[in-house]
């Protein structure tokens, strides 16, 4: 790919193993996101059973790369999806 990122939905549901101990190290995840420019939009679902954001990456690869990274993956607190997302206005 020419250095082009497209937009990546990840989906974070909570799993039976969560933890609320992984929302700190998960907020510092998205914040180092957010100053590599790579976070446009995230926030939890309303009913508490996980949250989304949106990713800018060079690949689906890459994305799930950079979920799959998130504390929240990671120590198994919720099941992370990503999703290529062709978003319009």
């Amino acid at each position: 790919m020419s250095g082009e990122r497209r937009r990546y939905l990840v989906l974070a549901r909570r799993t039976a193993a969560f933890d609320e101990a992984v929302i700190g190290p998960h907020h510092a995840h998205l914040d180092a996101l957010r100053g590599q420019g790579r976070l446009e939009l995230a926030g939890p679902f309303s009913d508490r059973s996980g949250g989304a954001y949106i990713v800018r990456a060079g690949s689906l690869a890459e994305a799930e790369a950079i979920a799959f990274a998130d504390p929240l993956h990671v120590r198994g607190s919720s099941e992370v999806t990503v999703h290529e997302w062709n978003a319009a206005p």
